[in-house]
């Protein structure tokens, strides 16, 4: 699905080195850029392209995956993301993340939490018919979390609430906030603070927010719902965000042949691990796939066509160790690694 990106010709200019967020959503298998305005706001059926320079040229290439994007636009996603790496000399880490299970990384770009809508643009191999008549804005979001906050667009009726969390009920010129009963102080900040972005980016700040405590509902929300039932208990236990963890079922693999048939070597089968066991010319997965993550470890030594090729290996492992679709990965080069991956070495110098 993935080729190595070409040594001209690339879709990306100098203007993506300047410091800050650019994303990018892949329509027509290219990248257009998502205006700031509507950063954090992602469709379900597209994949996005996302690049954040730092400070001290420290960059971070993450794809987004929507749960109904086509594998057309994810390997095109997955290419684009070789030519940025590429443009930018093969310095950043690299992410992948699918819709629901996003990086604490990429998170923290968004501090009012980001928002998933239905829907898609039009593919050049699947086309998604576009509603031409304006209609009235009816949308309903639910809100979940403590640390992450995730705003999904749900469908229009009493039956998507529950009594644990909070929801969004996004009216046009009304925008109400809806907390559940159950629902913890965290929700409640974030949702009120998404209601307020929505109001300020999409309706240009000519909309009025309510906040709306379970039981008190107006009549514009009944108006639009119907008459309130009795609601699904929220069981708060479902928002805790596990903490990232070192497991000790982590395991080391040499990898082999990247960009033929691909070759794992065991190095080791439990962390902690050493840092004379990555060797600078060749490229390595370290398996915390068990805790829903996989790391790719890029030598500086190794070849070019196997440091593009990282991804797909990555998505390869994770077909072939039989691990969920939406498990994160982090691609890492030779002198970027992250706390995290260095967690499961003695002494990392």
């Amino acid at each position: 699905m993935y080729t190595a990106a070409p040594k001209s010709g690339s879709p990306f200019d100098d203007s993506v080195k300047a410091l800050g967020l650019h994303i990018w959503r892949v329509e027509k298998m290219k990248p257009v850029c998502v205006p700031a305005e509507m950063h954090g706001m992602f469709y379900t059926g597209d994949s996005y392209l996302i690049l954040h320079n730092g400070p001290e040229e420290h960059s971070n290439v993450h794809i987004w995956i929507g749960q109904n994007s086509s594998r057309d636009e994810q390997g095109a996603c997955a290419l684009l993301s070789t030519h940025l790496n590429s443009f930018l000399k093969e310095r950043p880490i690299q992410y992948r993340e699918v819709q629901g299970n996003e990086s604490d990384v990429f998170m923290g770009y968004f501090p009012h939490g980001i928002k998933y809508k239905e829907g898609g643009v039009e593919s050049a191999f699947n086309k998604t018919q576009a509603n031409q008549q304006p209609s009235p804005i009816r949308k309903l979001y639910q809100v979940k979390g403590k640390k992450n906050i995730r705003a999904t667009e749900k469908e229009l009726s009493w039956s998507s609430f529950n009594t644990g969390d909070c929801f969004i009920l996004d009216l046009g010129e009304n925008i109400f906030t809806w907390y559940g009963v159950k629902s913890n102080i965290l929700e409640r900040n974030k949702a009120r603070d998404l209601a307020i972005a929505i109001r300020d980016s999409e309706r240009k700040g000519k909309a009025k927010v309510e906040i709306v405590a379970d039981g008190e509902e107006p009549a514009e929300m009944t108006a639009v719902l119907g008459p309130k039932p009795v609601l699904k208990q929220g069981r708060p236990e479902e928002d805790v965000v596990a903490d990232q963890k070192n497991a000790v079922s982590a395991v080391l693999y040499k990898v082999s042949d990247m960009t033929g048939k691909m070759s794992l070597t065991k190095v080791s089968e439990a962390s902690p691990f050493h840092q004379n066991q990555l060797i600078t010319d060749d490229c390595f997965i370290l398996d915390n796939g068990q805790s829903g993550k996989i790391y790719i470890w890029k030598g500086l030594k190794a070849n070019e066509q196997e440091q593009q090729a990282a991804l797909k290996v990555a998505e390869d492992f994770i077909s072939q160790m039989k691990y969920p679709l939406n498990t994160q990965v982090e691609i890492l080069p030779q002198g970027r690694e992250s706390p995290l991956f260095k967690q499961f070495f003695v002494n990392w110098k």
